[in-house]
């Protein structure tokens, strides 16, 4: 009964509009009410989700982010890219892959690159002959990216919640192999797609174009180098790297390339704490929840739920990515990470997969809600900036959705592909 009431006021206050973080607060308080536990033990709660060392990076990695945003450290990246893959037929579509990859190992955040890169790239693309929808597809499907090419705020949160110990730098080092997958499989289909529609071909610029571009985006591209390398060699800890981002920004920002002025740190700076806070309210609110979950045995419950539809290792890794799709479609990526890591994570464990294999499975599932409907923020981002309707990018997004899909398959049946770095550098 207990359950019930819990998720049946979750669904009920996510239906009618509340926002998701207050929708978990409200939905805990009267579960905490109707077992007679002092609602004190709520806020307690919350306090517990949010009093983690490693969360520490989270406000870090953001702000470090939107100084890259502001400081125009992504058009630099696409001029690198398009030097290197512009001259394809429908080049654009490839240049936009390869620059995401390089902002997400940057940014860590699929907003802040599908913003960052948006901006730059879709207007460009429509400017040059593409067709809307397949700007804004590519820029939106590729900016999932950032999730997966480390640093990633959200693996962060992962490893919060797992309630084990699992490293993050681990986690680091097991989404480099996706990261590359995907972005390789989204620059296939958005090459096939751009051939289909007969999109034009750019010219290479030249060889001293080229290094010149490479030159100017060099500095902001050795911020993940200083960051990823700074982990693995144990010189500082993930926690302090995101410091160290911060700090080699603004270096590289005010003195390197001097793009970013005074106004510029204070917006940074403002949307860093915004949304700092958006994340960490939820994030406590879903402690809380996903404690009352914990309480009331769901993970025990849905074990058994599963094994009863089938004890095949295979069918419950799928049933379990399913189920992470659907919920990725309704809600934002931390809440979903905090209330289903404890749910689903012994029952991958039991099936064979290892606890970081599976911290990766999850970033892709929920990344690839982020650019589905009916919530898809990204998606939403991409269409504001496009200037499209959702409708109309849906339409022709199948192909994008295929290379993703096929990615997941991959990560979630070939261990090697995340584990083979954690094992040689772990």
């Amino acid at each position: 009964m207990e359950l019930i009431l819990l998720l049946g006021l979750l669904i009920g206050l996510l239906v009618i509009g509340v926002p998701v973080a207050f929708a978990l607060g409200i939905a805990s308080l009267v579960t905490f009410i109707f077992m007679d536990i002092a609602p004190v033990v709520a806020f307690q709660r919350i306090a517990t989700g949010v009093n983690v060392f490693a969360l520490m990076a989270i406000p870090f990695f953001i702000f470090a982010g939107d100084l890259m945003q502001q400081a125009g450290i992504a058009e630099r990246l696409v001029r690198v890219a398009d030097a290197a893959m512009g001259r394809m037929r429908g080049g654009l579509g490839v240049v936009d892959v390869g620059a995401s990859m390089m902002f997400g190992g940057v940014s860590g955040s699929a907003v802040a690159s599908v913003s960052a890169l948006g901006s730059t790239l879709i207007p460009l693309m429509k400017k040059q002959g593409y067709d809307a929808d397949y700007a804004v597809n590519v820029t939106s499907t590729s900016a999932i990216l950032g999730i997966l090419i480390p640093p990633s705020h959200n693996m962060i949160i992962y490893a919060a919640a797992a309630g084990v110990s699992i490293s993050v730098a681990d986690l680091f080092m097991a989404g480099i192999g996706p990261g590359l997958l995907t972005g390789a499989l989204l620059a296939l289909v958005a090459w096939l797609v751009a051939v289909r529609r007969g999109y034009p071909r750019g010219t290479f610029p030249g060889w001293p174009a080229f290094a010149a571009a490479v030159v100017g985006a060099l500095p902001g591209l050795l911020t993940a180098v200083i960051i990823f390398g700074g982990v693995l060699g144990g010189v500082f800890t993930p926690t302090e790297s995101s410091a160290v981002a911060v700090i080699y920004t603004l270096v590289i920002a005010l003195v390197v390339y001097r793009s970013l002025g005074f106004s510029g740190f204070i917006a940074a700076a403002q949307n860093a704490v915004r949304t700092t806070a958006m994340v960490m309210l939820i994030i406590g609110m879903a402690a809380s929840f996903g404690w009352l979950l914990a309480l009331n045995q769901a993970p025990e419950q849905l074990a058994g739920l599963l094994r009863l539809i089938s004890d095949n290792p295979i069918v419950v890794l799928l049933l379990i990515n399913l189920i992470l799709l659907v919920l990725g479609t309704f809600m934002d990526m931390a809440p979903l990470i905090v209330i289903t890591t404890p749910i689903f994570l012994p029952v991958a464990v039991e099936a064979g997969m290892d606890p970081v294999q599976f911290g990766i499975v999850m970033m892709l599932n929920l990344g690839i809600g982020l650019v589905t409907p009916p919530v898809g923020s990204v998606l939403f981002v991409a269409c504001a900036v496009g200037k499209i309707r959702v409708e109309e990018a849906v339409r022709t997004i199948w192909p994008f959705y295929l290379a993703l899909f096929a990615a997941l398959m991959a990560v979630t049946f070939l261990p090697a592909l995340t584990l083979t770095l954690p094992g040689l550098f772990g």
